[in-house]
């Protein structure tokens, strides 16, 4: 029969019944691990950019920058359906009026089918729940959490800022509101066993309604390049990565939304693995296996 897993494409297709694209839009904020609540060096992993390269200046309006981000994907789609995605830093991070402001100039235009909102579980207080369940009766939100390991000692190396008690609060308290969560887990964070990963996803699984599974990229201007040239961990192979998102796969619930297998560094500051920066590559490696393997990109229809 082989086993299938559940893409965010197919998602987004049975939930809006064409292709949707999503929009990475800046929401000008920072985060508690970089201004002195939580910390000052940021995670230790974490880009200059606050993981949103992709996303245009806070500069702009939000509608400019969603008119820049359509022009980059115009060519691939004619359904004009897109996710207002606040990706870089903690999007909830800031008072509940900015937010109420720039999450309802993101989702007025028809052309926004819904709203994303990368975070921490460490930035949701009630006034900010309220909100997001708010406009999750007017277009679906979702929200995505940070949470990279379930593994205490890797939390603390990788200078998270919070337990996971936090973020097992957090989903309970999103999931209350009706909003669907989605967490992001790195593979091959240094020190962890392929064990230690596969524990992390299978205890995501039975808790977020999708999944981003994300290699670790080492770039430029972080703490964890200063580890890595310093001969302190490496970096997995494309083979060994691969081996783990197969069996990860193997772990999930087959109704949680895989909405990534791999994950884009900016070429111009990857260290290691400089395989990654050939995400076509990557991606027809990853479903050579699936295909040795007999995973079905789909959901298994009951």
């Amino acid at each position: 029969m082989g086993r299938h897993y559940y893409s965010l494409n197919e998602y987004y297709k049975k939930k809006f019944n064409k292709k949707v694209y999503k929009l990475s839009i800046n929401g000008g904020m920072t985060c508690p691990n970089r201004d002195g609540k939580s910390g000052y060096k940021g995670c230790i992993f974490c880009s200059e950019g606050g993981s949103g390269e992709f996303a245009s200046s806070s500069s702009l309006s939000i509608t400019e920058q969603l008119k820049i981000a359509i022009n980059k994907v115009r060519s691939k789609t004619n359904d004009n359906a897109y996710i207002a995605y606040f990706q870089p830093f903690t999007n909830t991070y800031s008072d509940v009026e900015y937010l109420r402001k720039i999450y309802y100039e993101a989702i007025k235009p028809d052309y926004v089918v819904g709203l994303s909102v990368a975070t921490r579980p460490d930035c949701l207080e009630k006034e900010k729940l309220e909100l997001l369940s708010e406009i999750n009766k007017s277009k679906p939100v979702s929200v995505e959490l940070g949470l990279q390991t379930i593994h205490e000692n890797t939390a603390d190396y990788i200078r998270r800022g919070y337990t996971l008690d936090v973020y097992d609060k957090a989903v309970d308290d999103l999931k209350r509101a009706g909003i669907d969560v989605v967490t992001h887990v790195i593979i091959g964070l240094p020190y962890e066993t392929e064990e230690m990963i596969l524990e992390t996803v299978k205890y995501v699984g039975q808790r977020t309604n999708g999944i981003k599974l994300q290699l670790l990229h080492v770039l430029e201007n972080t703490d964890l390049a200063n580890e890595y040239r310093a001969g302190k961990f490496e970096t997995l192979s494309i083979e060994e990565y691969t081996d783990i998102i197969c069996e990860a796969i193997e772990l999930l619930p087959e109704d949680v939304v895989i909405h990534r297998i791999t994950g884009d560094g900016d070429k111009r500051s990857l260290i290691s693995p400089l395989w990654s920066g050939n995400k076509k590559k990557v991606l027809n490696y990853i479903n050579k296996e699936f295909e040795s393997r007999n995973i079905i990109q789909g959901r298994k229809m009951k």
